[in-house]
């Protein structure tokens, strides 16, 4: 990549390594929130490295803009897809259904797998809060730990959020490598396979044989679900699937030459665009699922404008992300750190985990582990030349490392700390161990499949 200042190395190195203390120490000591955090962070490397304060803040306006560009508007659909999908009782209805064919017995990889298809349109947040009710219906008839099935769904959520396209964190570092998505959503679904197996059924088993946890309180009486008043599976799943069969075709018909299948090509080149195949599946799921289902087009309209509501910090997070990756990439620091990382011998997969690895804990977030770990690859100018399935598994292992070890400083931690009513050192022992599972896995798939790219 061109670089357009340069310093002396010593002095980037301090500038970054100060930016990334300040970056810490705001976020961790006083609780800054952190797109502040991120952007004192990028002006901070800027300053110290010397460069000059007009380059400085139009490092930051191209940062934030070149960032949105390829998320703002897939963000904002996900969003609205997701709210129809929940208010109609879609991702119910793929939970109950997969109950019923998996059976009681088998029920953590029910769980497992409908945690991981819903959590595609569906935020991890609302993915748990919709979901974690049958999870203590299924425990509370079971009269088992609720962690034999808690865990499964959770960890189905968290690979849904971390590996699969369109949720936001993937897109994001796809946008910044320059990956081509349909490779990034093949890829994650391999890998996020098995990180699902691993961290759900096999490891839920494990924590409820050692963790005899009940049912909270306030869902003893729950109610079960109006079945004949939910939309069928089959409407729901193959919406869910229509944004991922476009761009996957997409994605595939790039491969054949040049001159066959040119209209053909044409078309899905249109319908893959990410957020024409998200904006195809919401209008679909607004037909379908909203005004099929019962719901007035205002009452869809509130609905789906509310959703919008959380993007707009999701967003400028991410946005803040993208600052810091270009002020890393314009200070010159991506040729310092790109040819310190030649030198070793780690491959730069490996390198990429342990970046995104070492921000996730120290600061929490994985949203700007992702940010920070893909800015810093990307600056790096060996990027350039990998291959496309290389940059795929480098998409992995910053996902993968950006969701392991969650613990005290991540909202996610708390937020099942306090639905399963468990202690912090059981939480630790459970979640946290599932999430490094979780992220661990899907770093070794991706770096198995390195090896043949």
């Amino acid at each position: 990549m061109e670089v357009t200042f340069a310093a002396e190395p010593t002095r980037l190195i301090i500038a970054a390594l100060c930016g990334l203390a300040i970056l810490l120490f705001l976020i961790i000591k006083f609780q800054v929130q952190a797109l502040i955090a991120i952007l004192i962070s990028a002006l901070s490397i800027g300053l110290i490295a010397g460069m000059p304060m007009s380059m400085i803040t139009d490092t930051v306006t191209k940062g934030m803009g070149k960032t949105l560009e390829g998320i703002a508007l897939l963000v904002g659909l996900g969003s609205m897809f997701g709210a129809i999908l929940e208010i109609s009782g879609g991702a119910e209805r793929i939970a109950i259904s997969m109950m019923k064919r998996f059976g009681e017995k088998r029920a953590p990889w029910a769980l497992g797998i409908t945690g991981m298809v819903v959590s595609i349109p569906v935020f991890f947040d609302a993915g748990l809060i919709i979901l974690i009710p049958l999870a203590f219906s299924i425990a509370k008839r079971a009269k088992k730990s609720v962690l034999y099935f808690v865990i499964p769904l959770l960890a189905g959520l968290a690979v849904g959020h971390a590996f699969i396209p369109p949720t936001p964190g993937p897109i994001l570092v796809a946008n910044i490598l320059g990956v081509d998505l349909g490779l990034v959503i093949g890829l994650g679904l391999i890998c996020g396979a098995f990180s699902m197996i691993a961290a759900g059924p096999i490891w839920g088993n494990i924590c409820g044989k050692n963790y005899n946890i009940s049912v909270p309180h306030q869902y003893l009486d729950t109610k079960e679900f109006e079945e004949d008043k939910l939309p069928s599976f089959s409407s729901v799943v193959l919406i869910i699937m229509v944004p991922l069969f476009l761009i996957l075709i997409n994605s595939f018909l790039g491969i054949v030459p040049e001159g066959q299948l040119t209209t053909v090509k044409s078309i899905f080149e249109f319908l893959g665009t990410p957020f024409v195949a998200l904006l195809l599946a919401t209008l679909t799921a607004w037909v379908v699922l909203g005004l099929k289902h019962g719901y007035t087009r205002a009452e869809l309209e509130k609905v789906m404008t509310k959703s919008l509501e959380p993007t707009g910090l999701i967003l400028l997070v991410t946005a803040g992300g993208g600052v810091l990756r270009y002020m890393l990439q314009d200070s010159g620091l991506g040729n310092i750190i790109g040819n310190a990382v030649a030198a070793t011998p780690l491959p730069m997969i490996v390198v990429a985990f342990l970046i995104a690895l070492a921000v996730r804990i120290s600061v929490g977030s994985a949203t700007v582990a992702m940010t920070m770990a893909a800015g810093i690859v990307a600056s790096m100018p060996a990027v350039s030349n990998l291959s496309p399935l290389y940059l795929a598994c480098i998409v992995m292992a910053i996902a993968g490392g950006s969701t392991a070890a969650s613990h005290f400083n991540d909202s996610g931690f708390w937020l099942v700390k306090s639905l399963c009513e468990l202690d912090e050192k059981t939480t630790f022992k459970t979640w946290t161990i599932m999430e490094t599972i979780v992220g661990f896995t899907g770093f070794f798939v991706a770096l198995i499949v390195s090896f043949f790219a």
